[in-house]
C-alpha cells in the first residue's frame, strides 16, 4: 500500500511539474521575471537561487506554482500584468496546454512499453427487449467482430467503442450463430435504463487468450495521437452524462488521486501511463475553467480586459478575487481531501 501511494505521488507530482514548466518556460521566453518556481505548497522544505528565481521543494505534496513578478499589478517591472493580452494569455494558458499535449507521449510510450492483451471471441450472453441492441436484430450467442470497423477484441474494447459513439449511429459486425455474418446500426443511448447498458446487451468472452505486445515507435506514435482523440471523446461524453445524470458524480481530491494511481500501477507500466495520461488530461482542462485561483480564473480577466478595449479590474480587486478563490479552494480539498483519507483507511477502493 505505501509503495503504490508512493508511485501515486511521484507521478501527480509529475504532472504537477509539467503543467508549471508549461507556466515556467512561457514566461522566461516573454523575458517575464519569475521570482520563484515551486513543487508543492509551502512551507519550504528546501530551496535554492539561481540567478533572479528561486526554487523550493514544499512541504505540502499537492500542488505547485510558478510565482511570477506582478500578477495583477502592471506598474510592477518585468512583470506579467505589464505585458499585452496575447502574451498574458500566452503564459497563463501554458501549464494547461502542457497537461492536454503530455498524454500524446504518455500514451506513445504506453504502446512501445511491452503490455499483456486480453483477446477472444465477444459473444452476447443477453438482449435486453426494447432496446437498440433488439431493433438492431442482434440475439443471444450472436458475437461483436467490429465496432466502426475496429476489431473488437475484448470487453473493454466493446465498452469503450459504445462508448465512443453515444448518441451517434454505429455499425457492428456481427457473427450469427450459423457463422453467417451482418452488418447492423443502430444508436447507443446517453441515459439507458439502469443495468441496461447503452445498446442493451449482457456480453462474455469466450476463448480467452493473454498475449504480450509492444508496438515499434513509428506505429506507437498514430496509436498513440488515435488514443488520445478518443480519450479526449470519452472524458467529454463523461462530463455530458455527469450532466444529464446518466453518470453518477465521484469527486475525489489529490490524495484520492494518488490512491487510485497506486492501484491501477498495480496493473502494470503501460496502464499507469494511460491513466497518467487521462488525469493529465483532466488537470489540463479543469485548470481552464474560469473560476479564481485556477489559471481559467485568470484568463478570464485578461478576456474582460480585452472586451473592455483595455480597461483593467483594479489589481486589488483582482487579487482579492484571486485571493478569496483560492482560500475557498483549500477549503474545498481539504473536505475531499478527508473524505479520501477516510475511504483509504476504511480500506475501500475507487477501482472495481
Amino acid at each position: 500500500m505505501i509503495i503504490s501511494f508512493l508511485i501515486g505521488l511521484a507521478v501527480l507530482s509529475v504532472l504537477i511539474l509539467v503543467h508549471e514548466l508549461g507556466h515556467f518556460a512561457a514566461a522566461k521566453a516573454f523575458r517575464i521575471r519569475v521570482d520563484e518556481f515551486g513543487l508543492g505548497f509551502p512551507p519550504r522544505l528546501l530551496s535554492f537561487k539561481l540567478g533572479e528565481t528561486r526554487y523550493s521543494l514544499n512541504a505540502i505534496p499537492f500542488g505547485g506554482f510558478t510565482k511570477m513578478a506582478g500578477e495583477e499589478d502592471p506598474e510592477v517591472p518585468r512583470s506579467l500584468a505589464s505585458r499585452g493580452v496575447g502574451t498574458r494569455l500566452t503564459v497563463l494558458s501554458a501549464g494547461s496546454l502542457m497537461n492536454i499535449l503530455l498524454p500524446l507521449l504518455l500514451l506513445s510510450i504506453a504502446f512501445m512499453v511491452p503490455h499483456y492483451i486480453l483477446t477472444g471471441q465477444v459473444v452476447v450472453a443477453e438482449v435486453i427487449s426494447d432496446s437498440p441492441a433488439e431493433a438492431a436484430g442482434i440475439e443471444a450467442g450472436d458475437s461483436i467482430i467490429s465496432i466502426n470497423g475496429k476489431p473488437v477484441r475484448n470487453g473493454n474494447d466493446l465498452h469503450r467503442y459504445i462508448q465512443l459513439n453515444l448518441g451517434r449511429e454505429t455499425s457492428l459486425l456481427v457473427e450469427h450463430s450459423n457463422s453467417t455474418t451482418e452488418e447492423v446500426q443502430l444508436i447507443p443511448r446517453w441515459k439507458p435504463p439502469e443495468g441496461q447498458g447503452a445498446i442493451g446487451i449482457a456480453a462474455t468472452m469466450l476463448n480467452p487468450t493473454i498475449t504480450r505486445q509492444s508496438e515499434p515507435f513509428w506505429r506507437a506514435v498514430p496509436m498513440g495521437v488515435t488514443e488520445f482523440a478518443e480519450t479526449f471523446i470519452l472524458y467529454k461524453n463523461g462530463i455530458i452524462g455527469i450532466i444529464i445524470g446518466a453518470v453518477p458524480a465521484t469527486i475525489i481530491g489529490p490524495v484520492g488521486i494518488v490512491q487510485v494511481t497506486g492501484e491501477v500501477a498495480q496493473a502494470g507500466i503501460s496502464p499507469l501511463l494511460e491513466f497518467a495520461a487521462l488525469i493529465s488530461l483532466i488537470l489540463g482542462v479543469v485548470n481552464l475553467f474560469p473560476l479564481p485561483a485556477l489559471d481559467g480564473g485568470r484568463i478570464a480577466f485578461v478576456l474582460l480586459e480585452w472586451v473592455r478595449r483595455g480597461k483593467r479590474v483594479p489589481p486589488r480587486v483582482e487579487g482579492l478575487v484571486h485571493l478569496t478563490g483560492f482560500i475557498l479552494l483549500i477549503a474545498v480539498l481539504l473536505v475531499v481531501t478527508y473524505q479520501d483519507i477516510v475511504r483509504i483507511v476504511s480500506g475501500e477502493g475507487l477501482l472495481p
